[in-house]
């Protein structure tokens, strides 16, 4: 196994403010939808039904939620959500991917572009930024599924790539192909992860400075509030100092 990224996914990161939870509901209950649509309503028999699942969980999003969320797949009256991916650069050269659910193409195009494009960005054609990040499964667990040395050596065992752990978590990573059979065999060590999705993992990082990061978190936040924006990812690096610095 490679050694530690400090690269978390942005939309996992800490101290997300109550309001917006109900935006995250409303995420969630998309990639709920979408999953159990494009597969079997059964988690147990959908590996995507049931890390969307077990992403809501982990947000406490109620029981009632998640399976209206699932019912909905079935009803001739839902919306067609696509699947669409951006690609660009953020303030400080930062390379990002933005991952959308959508059902109306042209209405999220011109939300990210003008999000992107206020904020210090601009976006680039699809390719141009992620052939420097690597597609992989990401299962992620909260601090208290164990110590460092506990996760690694039950990730090590299930076939995993690598281990980051922290103060916030551990993020554990495997081939695309591994995702789920390596999260089926965690569970009986670690319990149910806090997700289990397919990931963009950059190749280097980019140190990001204080002005360029408060333009960048301000940028992120902006399409965190975009229901139609599932994920965001990005290869920028900040520091304690500066983090502490921006509060």
């Amino acid at each position: 196994m490679a050694g530690h990224s400090k690269f978390k996914n942005i939309m996992h990161r800490k101290g997300a403010q109550d309001k917006k939870r109900s935006g995250m509901f409303s995420k969630l209950s998309r990639e709920i939808t979408v999953a159990a649509k494009m597969g079997l309503p059964d988690p147990d028999m959908n590996p995507r039904l049931r890390a969307a699942v077990n992403a809501a969980k982990a947000q406490s999003m109620p029981k009632d939620n998640i399976q209206r969320s699932i019912d909905k797949a079935s009803r001739s009256d839902t919306e067609s959500y696509e699947e669409i991916r951006y690609e660009g650069f953020g303030p400080g050269g930062v390379s990002l991917i933005i991952e959308a659910l959508t059902d109306n193409r042209n209405r999220t195009a011109t939300n990210v572009r003008t999000a992107v494009s206020k904020n210090g960005g601009n976006l680039g054609a699809s390719g141009s930024v992620s052939h420097a990040f690597d597609r992989m499964g990401l299962i992620s667990y909260p601090a208290s599924a164990g110590d460092a040395e506990t996760v690694f050596e039950a990730a090590l065992e299930a076939g995993a790539e690598d281990v980051s752990s922290s103060e916030d978590g551990h993020e554990i990573w495997t081939a695309v192909g591994d995702l789920h059979e390596v999260a089926k065999a965690l569970e009986p060590v670690l319990g149910e992860p806090e997700g289990a999705k397919l990931a963009w993992r950059p190749q280097t990082m980019v140190s990001v400075d204080e002005a360029d990061a408060a333009t960048l978190f301000k940028l992120i936040d902006t399409l965190d509030d975009d229901d139609d924006v599932q994920t965001v990812w990005g290869n920028y690096e900040v520091s304690d100092e500066v983090m502490e610095k921006l509060g």
